[in-house]
């Protein structure tokens, strides 16, 4: 009996953003859940390995890419294992930029007849003056920088001094800056699996506890900090309508292998996109995975997923 070959992965974790410790520990449970039977692990931290990726290229099948934020989710990586010919799971160069870029998202999934709230982008000088924000927009107001993750930097402003503190402290984060309408809630996020066929994973909402205003970086990774239900507790018919807005944006965007879209579902039944993650978190516990689970693909049959459409896409091209 001939032994099947293992798969080399280039586990690439860690990198430059703000979201480096979050990548770091994904990269555990990642590197933990593969069956060292059929792969072969190596780590690889962008921030310091490049020179060394680049010469063990030849000898490595796939990446699996565990990057979040610039630098990693932003279509920068991917770029650079497109040049060493090295396979990745999830979307490429064009897709990652377009949805880390929360402004270019937001007119994808607007010419693509998604439902998003208004919004405005800040300038520099709504630091000292930020009235004519409310000109198109009223309070309350969310504030985010355009290509952070994580919330980081994230505020919701209730009155005009909010508002000004919120867009000095979220320049702090990225040199774009959004102001969006405030939509109350209940948080949905939809998964998608696939390559050209898509599949709609189960919903999951996600309910921080009574001391968060919203689901801040606190709120996702303090144990304890929040809940999370899968499948959403919602109708069949709010069901299948968020899956297929998952499943729109996810188009609109032009993404392969996963993707989870983050929602908001009015009391009236109407949803709002809020934005899509390309490389969402990936411990057994986090929302994506959850989803996988409950679909019937657990925290190892969902990397061993993620690896073959990485390959599919080697053999297509």
């Amino acid at each position: 009996m001939v032994e099947k070959k293992r798969v080399r992965v280039a586990l690439l974790a860690g990198g430059r953003s703000g979201e480096r410790d979050v990548s770091l520990k994904g990269a555990v449970q990642v590197e933990k859940a593969l069956d060292p039977l059929k792969f072969i692990v190596t780590r690889y931290d962008p921030a310091t390995d490049l020179a060394i990726l680049a010469q063990d290229a030849p000898s490595i099948d796939v990446a699996f890419i565990l990057l979040h934020g610039l630098y990693g989710e932003d279509g920068t990586v991917q770029g650079y294992l497109e040049l060493l010919g090295i396979p990745y799971q999830g979307s490429g160069v064009l897709g990652s930029a377009m949805a880390i870029d929360k402004n270019i998202s937001k007119i994808m999934f607007k010419l693509h007849g998604l439902p998003v709230a208004d919004w405005e982008m800040a300038r520099p000088e709504d630091v000292q003056s930020p009235a004519r924000l409310l000109e198109r927009l009223q309070l309350p107001l969310v504030i985010k920088p355009v290509r952070a993750g994580s919330s980081l930097g994230m505020s919701i402003a209730g009155t005009l001094e909010e508002l000004a503190s919120g867009i000095k402290a979220a320049y702090g984060h990225d040199s774009q800056v959004m102001v969006e309408q405030f939509v109350k809630g209940r948080e949905i996020t939809g998964g998608v699996l696939g390559n050209e066929e898509l599949t709609a994973l189960p919903l999951v909402e996600v309910i921080p506890n009574k001391e968060f205003l919203f689901f801040d970086y606190t709120a996702k990774y303090q144990p304890g900090a929040s809940s999370e239900l899968c499948p959403a507790p919602i109708s069949k018919e709010l069901s299948e309508k968020a899956q297929q807005f998952a499943l729109a944006a996810h188009r609109a965007l032009q993404l392969r292998g996963y993707s989870r879209t983050d929602m908001i579902l009015t009391d009236k039944g109407d949803f709002y996109i809020l934005e899509t993650n390309t490389i969402p978190g990936m411990t057994p516990t986090s929302l994506l995975p959850q989803a996988a689970a409950a679909f019937g693909l657990d925290f190892p049959a969902l990397l061993e997923r993620l690896i073959e459409l990485a390959l599919q896409e080697r053999e297509v091209k």
